[in-house]
């Protein structure tokens, strides 16, 4: 599982997940991109689960990029514990994904195989999710702009 190495702090607040994503919109790598339409935590199961179940359908062909990380763990106390004695023992973590976040990435196979790949990733994920193309968000149509 995904998980960082170290942290600064062991326990974090939940925060809130409004607005739309600050970063991480365009389509970077590879050709196709799962985009968020809702806002969500995605642990780091969900994250595994869904890039293994792209990995064997489009069976080692192509490249995949995972584009979110897992940064913000969750707490939970013991089953059958009194309230006090401070926050609980961190259990998993979470990404926090907002609208508009490119999640996964993939390139090199045909665009039917990428978009079943993508769906079938997609069940795997606690939110709605789109499937884009490169040119749809404009990767490379913006480089050219910026170019010129």
């Amino acid at each position: 599982m995904l998980m960082p190495k170290r942290v600064k702090y062991r326990r974090h607040q939940r925060g809130r997940m409004k607005g739309l994503s600050k970063g991480g919109k365009e389509i970077d790598f590879g050709e196709y991109g799962l985009q968020a339409l809702e806002p969500s935590w995605v642990t780091s199961q969900q994250i595994e689960s869904a890039r293994v179940a792209m990995t064997r359908h489009i069976k080692r062909g192509g490249k995949i990029w995972v584009k979110i990380f897992p940064h913000k763990p969750v707490t939970k106390k013991p089953a059958e514990t009194r309230m006090g004695k401070g926050k609980g023992a961190p259990e998993y973590w979470v990404a926090v994904v907002k609208p508009g976040r490119v999640m996964f990435e993939l390139a090199g196979v045909p665009e039917e195989v990428a978009r079943e790949a993508m769906r079938l990733a997609s069940h795997k994920l606690p939110l709605k999710c789109k499937f884009v193309k490169r040119e749809e968000i404009g990767g490379e149509a913006r480089e050219g702009e910026r170019n010129s």
